[in-house]
């Protein structure tokens, strides 16, 4: 065996004594401390109150403002032509009560009839319903209106328009007071189609002359329309020269008058409560004097599309057109 020298102890001694005075070691892996995430403060979440609806402004037909926090749920309908809007923009569902002569679409005849435009309503039944609004018309006498009012009764009250437009305006009016916009929106967009698209045929015709029958109750003296109503303006538009223009909205024209003014056609209203005839008006006493009637150009159209101002006028401008000038709608 090969022996250490003492010379060699005592130099490894010497050697780890001067490491251990001059701080010199191993040297050895510092790991440095983990830090905590940092997390984000914590806050709770904001809320955002919902947009406070804006109350819904409009102005009724006698100048009056009305205000509705909501649109309106219950509501009595007091004149035939505003039960058409009703239900022709989507509302229908919202009509609890009806005048006695409200009777389209079919659907109405299931609301409870609240008596009579024309005689006595019944105001303790229509406080029993409970409605958010009674919408009137200009067929409403102002003591209806003033009856409703005193019992608490809020009364809308709806012009009759002079021409499209303002039926229009109207049927915008009741689809905004019942939510019901976008539906009388689209109501409205088809019934300007229709009306460009019968307009755009009467361009430039030869007018017709025309006599209009609302009521014939005295043969002698027959009840009609001129100036200043929606039916001259329809017979304006459908190419017709309405004999009796030279009156100021509703009034009577003598058989005589008639006979001189000679009518090519003549139109009646017909309806329920209308016993007029084609065979019944030709075969008056006198008339086989005109022109309309010795020609047999004697038409009866349905009252409501020429006197009641609702959304069916456009059918009895078309009905009116097609009857002046049948040869421009014969294809």
């Amino acid at each position: 065996m090969k022996r250490i020298s003492w010379k060699g102890i005592v130099t490894v001694i010497g050697a780890m004594a001067l490491a251990a005075c001059t701080g010199t070691a191993t040297p050895t892996m510092t790991i440095p401390p983990t830090e905590a995430p940092t997390q984000p403060p914590t806050t709770s979440p904001t809320m955002v109150p919902e947009p406070t609806p804006e109350p819904i402004v409009q102005t009724d037909a006698l100048g009056r403002e009305l205000v509705f926090e909501n649109p309106v749920q219950r509501v009595v309908s007091i004149a035939p032509s505003n039960t058409e809007i009703l239900f022709a923009v989507g509302a229908g569902d919202l009509l609890v009560g009806r005048d006695e002569f409200s009777d389209y679409p079919e659907a109405v005849v299931e609301v409870p009839s609240i008596g009579s435009t024309y005689g006595d309503l019944n105001v303790e039944a229509i406080v029993a319903l409970d409605p958010d609004l009674i919408l009137a018309a200009d067929i409403n006498p102002p003591e209806q209106i003033q009856t409703m009012e005193e019992v608490g009764l809020t009364v809308f009250v709806l012009g009759n328009p002079s021409d499209f437009e303002g039926l229009f305006e109207n049927l915008e009016t009741v689809g905004i007071l019942t939510g019901h916009e976008a539906e009388a929106q689209a109501l409205i967009d088809d019934l300007r189609t229709r009306f460009d698209n019968i307009t755009s045929f009467l361009g430039g015709v030869e007018p017709v002359r025309l006599f209009y029958e609302i009521d014939g109750s005295d043969p002698s003296a027959p009840w009609t329309t001129g100036s200043n109503t929606f039916q001259q303006y329809i017979f304006e538009l459908a190419g017709g020269d309405n004999i009796a223009s030279d009156l100021e909205g509703w009034g009577q024209l003598s058989l005589e008058e008639i006979i001189v003014r000679d009518p090519e056609v003549i139109l009646f209203g017909t309806g329920p409560f209308v016993p007029t005839t084609v065979e019944i008006l030709s075969s008056r006493s006198g008339w086989g004097d005109i022109t309309a009637v010795k020609e047999g150009q004697v038409f009866g159209v349905n009252t409501d599309l020429l006197d009641l101002p609702g959304p069916r006028l456009i059918e009895g401008l078309e009905a009116v057109a097609k009857i002046l000038h049948p040869d421009l709608f014969s294809q």
